[in-house]
């Protein structure tokens, strides 16, 4: 899957808030780095806050330093606490999947917000250091326009916003030519207006801001004067006291034009909030420093009309707005697996879930990481997240609406636990008296409840800080049991229980949610997250694979192996695999399996393509030969478990599981038996010759889809027609009958003094029938394809020829090809051995039982192959052969009816050159196999073209249109080309530019790779006229230029006269 291509980061520094989030933190950008996500080659840094209230700026500023301390930075994220997700706004999960993403993964604001900075705002710029924001959502259009002609200094994004959501937000006032003369936070109507642009939107502070590499330098030079070094942890370090700084609202705004210095140092940043005199002037002192360092760079925006942004407040109202679709016509699904889809109503959101049973979800609210089984009701506007099934019969009975409901990992002392918080979707996190909890008053709250103001805050809190984040509300531990989402959910119905739950819920250790945020253990949360993610995932992939979805798992194999857990999964692919009814679902789990263990060797240990025939895995091999599919996985899983340790045996182990598909391709491709049947005829004398000869085939269009596994799972469509090549039928075979009880084989011209010679005088002579390279091996397995000799009989050879024939046979195969031409010499050639073997042998075969036997033929061999070859040489003239998707695979063939007189006219434009590279097709169909058994998207599609295509092509046949035949060729190339790429050699790319622009359309025949390479001419005769072309031309090699005739013959069988054995 080709990945786009986007910024090549130096470094990306992830900024913590807590110390104990940095390796948590640290972990996910490296897993984001295997994901493809980020630049190999990009240095990944997580940086703790010096001090937790440093504000976005001082966190910027330190950031700055470290990466400065490891090399250039550019790029800088930061965050702070979020009640709806324990790791903060950067790891929420968004309702989106990305089809496209090589690894497959729950999709986090982080992602959207790396993919905006990679491929979309930071290409095009120059070196320098991006600063964004992980506080809000984010969407920018692929090309937004951004100029960076001229620039330098710093550059700040906005986004549109309507003029009410700036009177909460902050906005920037600029001229003409985009420099920017002031920020506003909050401002008034009419300075509001002033930032009104012509759409009628307020250019919104974004979160994203560019610094030049001198504007950065100059930055960086503050951390080491007082009071800006206390931002950093050298300050923290050398005991300076901590200042908070603001991004927008410090060290931007002083490079606004219209900002004057006394101005800017009187000022404050919103985030600071109030304080007294002494941090007045802390903070003066703070932003002269800046003013001295950055008042001389300039700052410009740069406005992206057709973006949107959000800021993530913490309101759970804005929330849920943010992660449903009020308008769509059903519940959005996103990494889960739901049992009953129809109880999840329209704009309800589920992300990485398992839900069993029926757990009905209500417009408006969200499920995140949870596992439930139901009964479950929970109803509208509400965010369940982090429960597992444990937790699940707490949810029994009850009906949730409006609620926040949420289980955390916690750390107590050093031991993990589990705690739970309840609050409602319109309670507010702010720091005011006038609160409300579970949607209520306070004081309403303690009637209902029975809980009193002291229980939750210590008799001397100042009233104006009770509020919802100091209530010690959240039981997190009960001194005689295990505490779970009842200890809180008994707080909307009270009932008559005397008081039990809140006896219970005053006897546990109770947290506030301030104290709670301090015992999260972010680590655990992602471990957690990272677990439930495969658990939903697995059955999918049970799923796909058996109910034969062209959807590719590939993704989801990387995700495994690079996050540390193919376990699993190649467990599930073996239960799949040895519970599959189909032989070809369960050889797609083999190469699924195979493609685990390729991942697991990360690029190492050698090809993927390679022999399979270890003796240690002979034994599975043989439990699958037998029809024991069950014992062969199990086997195979066995053997697997000893090949784990180093990626050379992994890549050798991933071969022989490729190898064991083959054997299942093979026993669904012999189903092809079903439509081999023969007529007896007279035998003939000893010593008389039966002669088959054959033109070659040359395809015209749908190549690829005639092979197994794609002939019977997508169903094949091929056009083709068999050709004389310089008026010559150039493939053949002839038998006879001789008296002595053996096999004598030659292969070789058809002077039969040329030819190699074999004698098989035993069935051991035999037994390399299945290896395709042993001499006669074609031979061989034909006489056995055809009935004559049983190679696992207990007759000896001898017995079983004298018993049945009198005698034994001698069998020429030749072909004037050379060898790799693409012309379906092999499958030609059997076609001609066995036809002419069973005229031998007193039988005679129609020619589409010769088809099917021959595909019967080359699964024994184990060269595999499609049928294509076959039809296209052994039935004369134009035709398309046809096989459905599926088993018992069976091709059907339609001979194509053209005007009268093409034919002709074809064979006058029609040329073959031979490109002197010989085509090495076994490594392209292993290629081809392993990504159709992934289902890569590219391929599936290039596979159903090609099939669709095949049906244009007669149809321009028909017509009798070179042009449109030509348009046909062009567009075939290229979808052999992205079936297997590779397989266009540049020699050959050479002498297709230079024939281009004589030739309606030109193709490598067959799988590509070299051969030759047919051509459709604008002139007819061109042969001369196109060797003196080519002859100009140096470096080619050696090509030749060849005629071809459509043959309308096809196979012949003829009976010589008898003659003696030579």
């Amino acid at each position: 899957m080709e990945q786009r291509k986007g910024v090549d980061w130096t470094v990306i520094i992830l900024t913590c808030q807590y110390k104990d989030s940095v390796q948590v933190f640290q972990r996910e950008l490296e897993l984001r780095q295997k994901r493809e996500q980020i630049p190999a080659r990009t240095l990944l840094l997580a940086v703790e806050d010096p001090e937790m209230r440093v504000g976005s700026g001082g966190a910027t500023l330190n950031a700055l330093l470290v990466a400065a301390e490891h090399l250039s930075a550019r790029a800088g994220f930061t965050g702070r606490d979020f009640p709806f997700d324990d790791c903060g706004r950067a790891f929420t999960c968004l309702p989106v999947e990305n089809p496209q993403a090589p690894v497959e993964a729950v999709v986090c604001n982080l992602d959207c917000l790396l993919d905006i900075m990679s491929h979309r705002l930071g290409p095009g710029s120059p070196p320098g250091v991006w600063v964004c924001s992980t506080d809000m959502l984010l969407s920018v259009p692929p090309n937004p326009g951004i100029s960076w002609d001229g620039f330098r200094g710093a550059r700040v994004i906005a986004l549109p916003g309507s003029t009410a959501y700036a009177r909460n937000h902050g906005v920037y006032l600029t001229d003409s030519q985009g420099f920017v003369l002031d920020i506003y936070y909050q401002g008034t109507e009419a300075e509001i207006q002033q930032c009104t642009r012509t759409d009628g939107q307020v250019p919104l502070v974004s979160g994203v801001a560019f610094f030049s590499v001198e504007t950065a330098e100059h930055l960086l030079a503050t951390h080491v004067s007082p009071p800006l070094d206390a931002c950093t942890y050298m300050g923290l370090d050398s005991g300076a006291r901590p200042v908070q700084l603001s991004l927008f609202f410090d060290i931007l705004l002083c490079m606004a034009q219209n900002v004057s210095r006394e101005d800017f140092l009187v000022g404050r940043p919103p985030e600071m909030g109030q304080g007294g005199a002494d941090v007045t002037g802390y903070l003066q002192g703070a932003r002269a420093e800046l003013w001295r360092e950055l008042r001389d760079q300039p700052l410009t925006m740069a406005y992206v009309p057709d973006g949107s942004y959000s800021y993530m407040t913490n309101s759970a109202s804005d929330f849920l707005r943010s992660l449903t679709f009020p308008g769509a016509p059903r519940a959005h699904i996103v990494h889960s697996q739901v049992e009953e889809l129809q109880l999840l109503e329209a704009g309800s959101s589920v992300v990485s879930c398992l839900l069993e049973g029926p757990v009905r979800l209500g417009p408006g609210s969200v499920l995140q990481h949870c596992h439930l089984r139901g009964p479950i009701h929970i109803g509208t506007s509400c965010f369940v997240s982090g429960l597992d099934i444990a937790q699940s019969e707490a949810l029994h009975g009850l009906e949730l609406c409006d609620l926040v409901l949420q289980g955390h990992h916690v750390r107590l002392h050093g031991t993990p636990s589990r705690a739970f918080t309840l609050v409602g979707r319109l309670d507010s996190w702010e720091r005011q008296r006038t609160g409300t909890y579970l949607n209520m008053s306070w004081s309403e709250f303690f009637q209902k409840t029975g809980i009193r103001d002291w229980d939750l805050w210590d008799p001397d809190t100042p009233p104006a800080e009770r509020c919802l984040l100091s209530a010690r509300l959240f039981p997190v531990l009960h001194p005689s049991r295990a505490l779970g989402p009842r200890d809180m959910l008994w707080m909307l119905d009270p009932q008559e229980d005397g008081g039990e739950a809140l006896r219970a819920w005053r006897a546990s250790w109770r947290l506030s949610w301030e104290q709670l945020q301090l015992c999260v253990d972010r680590a655990a949360t992602m471990a957690s997250r990272q677990d439930l993610f495969f658990r939903q995932a697995l059955p999918k992939a049970r799923h796909v694979l058996e109910a034969r979805q062209d959807l590719s798992l590939r993704p989801l194999i990387r995700a495994a192996v690079r996050e540390g857990c193919p376990g699993p999964l190649l467990a599930t692919l073996d239960q799949v695999a040895a519970d599959a009814g189909d032989p070809g679902v369960a050889a797609r789990a083999l190469a699924c399996v195979a493609d685990v263990l390729g991942c697991m060797a990360e690029g190492q240990g050698g090809l993927r393509s390679g022999p399979a025939a270890n003796p240690e895995w002979m034994r599975p091999f043989s439990y699958l030969e037998c029809g024991d599919l069950a014992g062969g996985v199990e086997a195979l899983a066995q053997e697997r478990d000893k090949w784990l340790s180093r990626p050379a045996l992994l890549v050798r182990a991933a071969r022989h599981y490729e190898g064991a598909g083959q054997i299942l391709i093979r026993q669904a491709v012999m189903s092809a038996q079903h439509f081999v049947s023969t007529e007896p005829v007279e035998l003939p004398a000893h010593g008389q010759w039966v002669v088959a000869e054959c033109p070659a085939r040359v395809d015209f269009s749908g190549g690829w889809s005639d092979t197994p596994p794609l002939a019977y799972e997508l169903g094949g469509a091929v056009l083709g027609l068999a050709v004389r090549v310089d008026g010559r039928r150039p493939i053949g075979a002839r038998a006879r009958r001789i008296v002595e009880p053996e096999l004598w084989l030659a292969v070789g011209p058809q002077q039969d003094q040329m030819a190699m010679k074999i004698v098989c005088r035993s069935l051991d002579d035999l037994q390399d029938y299945c290896q395709p390279h042993a001499p006669g091996a074609l031979l061989k397995v034909a006489f056995i394809c055809a009935g004559i000799v049983h190679v696992r009989s207990k007759l000896s050879l001898r017995e079983q020829l004298l018993r049945t024939f009198r005698g034994g046979f001698e069998l020429h195969t030749w072909s004037e090809l050379p060898h790799g031409s693409g012309l379906g010499t092999s499958s030609i050639l059997a076609g001609a051995a066995l036809a002419a073997l069973q005229r031998a042998a007193g039988r005679v075969m129609g020619t589409e039982a010769l088809i099917h036997a021959v595909l019967h033929l080359e699964q024994v061999l184990t060269t595999g192959g499609g049928w294509q070859d076959q039809v296209g040489g052994l039935i004369p003239g134009i035709k398309v052969g046809r096989s459905q998707a599926q088993l018992p695979l069976k091709v059907e063939v339609e001979e194509i009816t053209v005007p009268e007189g093409f034919v002709q006219k074809l064979n006058d434009h029609l040329l073959l050159v031979y490109t002197g590279k010989t085509r090495l097709a076994r490594n392209l169909l292993q290629d081809v196999l392993r990504s159709w058994y992934a289902r890569l998207p590219a391929v599936v599609q290039n596979a159903h073209n090609l099939v669709q295509h095949t049906e244009k092509c007669a149809e321009a046949f028909r017509q009798g249109s070179l042009p449109l035949l030509g348009q046909c060729l062009t567009s075939y190339w290229e979808q052999k080309k992205l079936m297997a790429p590779g397989c266009e050699p540049l020699a050959v790319r050479r002498m297709m530019d230079i024939l281009a622009t004589h030739v309606h359309g030109q193709s490598l025949a067959g799988a590509g790779g070299g051969g030759f390479l047919y051509l459709l001419t604008k002139e007819p005769q061109q042969k001369e006229v196109l060797e003196a072309v080519l002859a100009k031309t140096e470096g080619l090699g050696n090509y030749s230029i060849h005629l071809v005739e459509v043959d309308t013959q096809g196979l012949s069988l003829q009976l010589l006269e008898s003659e003696t054995s030579t």
